[in-house]
């Protein structure tokens, strides 16, 4: 069967175009998102949390219709991207006294996943108000995290992370997968977005110290929500205004640096700052499990 089109790692065959057009004549008065999710069902496509690729599929289903081979009902309603129309979050007042001691006088830390939670809110206006990059909602699958001083019943940092972006040279050199491989488990890393510890906890030692505990429980949060294990964690420093320092200090490896180009550069100049990339195995085995086929 001629291949008619790829899609996101879907190839789609004549004999897929016919089916999908006999769905579509079947259930005329069916509106696009419904004729996506029916499409789904037919195909058993889903994410590996066990929910419908619908919104995927309804790219592939508007690629299909753009090249002609389908025809799909018209346009009944035009949903605001909730991206674009995001309200500004406001930025948040608390308790700014200042915490200074060693590690150890901090006592005891609580890790705390709040990805819809009543504290997500907290978490992103905390990021928004004292990040010098402000709040910026993560892509695809994502978690976010607050840590609190038990003692002071404080919150002290954030964390953000989300999935990896899908071109990254250095990455993609370390692990050794092939593109194929990559798309199918990309997955399967997950990228550090935003690392915040507020401006008045003075404690050394202690963002290479969350970091480490971050290692030890990412993996298993993330199954938790999304159905899968994650193997190995990323992030990106800007040596403009650190060199990572926490971050080496809790293992982690300098893989290289990005273009600067960014991910939907429209010419091979660099379009922004060059940041460095850091990786961290979260298995000892990550690179096994990495580069296997599904």
């Amino acid at each position: 069967m001629a291949e008619v089109l790829r899609y996101r790692g879907r190839v789609v065959t004549s004999k897929d175009v016919v089916f999908i057009r006999k769905l579509i004549a079947g259930a005329p008065q069916a509106s696009r998102r419904r004729l996506s999710a029916q499409l789904c069902e037919a195909w058993d496509w889903r994410q590996t949390n066990g929910a419908l690729r619908d919104m995927v599929c309804r790219g592939l289903m508007l690629a299909l219709d753009r090249s002609g081979h389908i025809h799909l009902p018209p346009i009944r309603q035009h949903s605001l991207n909730p991206l674009v129309q995001r309200a500004r979050l406001e930025r948040v007042t608390i308790d700014e006294a200042p915490i200074e001691c060693s590690l150890r006088d901090l006592g005891s830390l609580e890790v705390r996943q709040v990805r819809r939670t009543d504290e997500e809110k907290l978490c992103c206006g905390l990021i928004e108000t004292y990040h010098y990059l402000g709040y910026t909602q993560p892509v695809g699958e994502h978690l976010k995290y607050l840590v609190y001083a038990q003692d002071l019943g404080r919150p002290i940092a954030c964390f953000t992370w989300s999935s990896a972006p899908r071109h990254l040279k250095p990455r993609d050199q370390y692990i050794g997968w092939s593109q194929p491989v990559l798309r199918q488990n990309l997955r399967l890393v997950a990228y550090n977005s935003r690392f915040l510890i507020l401006p008045w906890v003075k404690v050394p030692h202690l963002a290479s110290h969350l970091l480490g505990r971050m290692a030890r429980t990412l993996s298993a949060d993330w199954e938790r929500v999304y159905g899968h294990p994650v193997y190995y964690a990323e992030t990106f420093v800007d040596p403009d205004r650190n060199r990572g320092t926490c971050y080496l200090a809790a293992n982690w490896t300098v893989l290289g640096m990005t273009t600067g180009r960014g991910k939907n550069a429209p010419s091979l100049k660099p379009t922004r700052s060059k940041k460095r990339v850091l990786g961290l195995a979260l298995t000892p085995n990550f690179r096994e499990l990495l580069t296997r086929v599904p």
